[in-house]
């Protein structure tokens, strides 16, 4: 016989619940904005500054990307890569200027190569536009020439070269301030926690 137990994902609850609980006051700061935020839907922003405690999720799935992510840049550090580099700028829109913040996976203060750990259920239709975008982002931010894009699903592992092309991120943060681009990705609403309360949720079209 075996009876349950829960002092594996006790641990696991206050590491991935808590670091999401000390966020919630910059959550609501209406000058930070995230790079992730520069490539979602711009009404997500403005939803997650009024309602953060729903962004708090102990879901596996999600659990699980955290862990791969701490391993991979384990293995990473070992090469000499820093991991979890805090990267910020400012943009002035109107009379406000706005901290736009970003975090690293990985950054190799040698060679400048910016990496992105990405994980996935599925190796369909990679790399996808957004994380491709957001590294771009990360490259303008840093003037660093180069990054690498890094997938690890079930059945693949797969990394790309991306190169910095020059982009215009006053405009991009303009789209989200102003709440312009609502969904940008027709896929985008289906996993949005937002999706209950928002005036824009496109409720995804089933096949006739």
């Amino acid at each position: 016989m075996y009876k349950a137990a829960t002092v594996i994902t006790e641990a696991l609850y206050r590491r991935v619940v808590g670091e999401q609980v000390e966020k919630m006051s910059e959550l609501r700061n209406t000058d930070i904005i995230y790079v992730t935020d520069l490539v979602a839907c711009s009404h997500k922003y403005h939803l997650r500054r009024k309602y953060p405690e729903l962004t708090i999720s102990f879901e596996p799935s999600s659990v699980l990307g955290i862990l791969l992510h701490k391993g991979l840049e384990e293995v990473l550090m070992s090469e000499g890569y820093e991991v979890e580099k805090s990267i910020e700028t400012y943009v002035e829109i109107g009379s406000k200027r706005y901290i736009i913040k970003g975090r690293l996976d990985a950054y190799n203060p040698n060679t400048r190569v910016v990496v992105e750990i990405k994980s996935s259920r599925s190796s369909k239709d990679l790399p996808r536009g957004h994380h491709v975008e957001q590294l771009n982002i990360y490259l303008n931010m840093l003037n660093a020439e180069s990054g690498i894009l890094v997938y690890i699903t079930p059945d693949k592992i797969v990394e790309y070269s991306i190169q910095r092309e020059k982009i215009d991120l006053k405009n991009l943060v303009k789209n989200v301030v102003d709440d312009i681009v609502h969904p940008r990705y027709s896929w985008e609403c289906n996993y949005c926690i937002f999706k209950k309360i928002c005036t824009y949720y496109v409720e995804e079209q089933k096949p006739q």
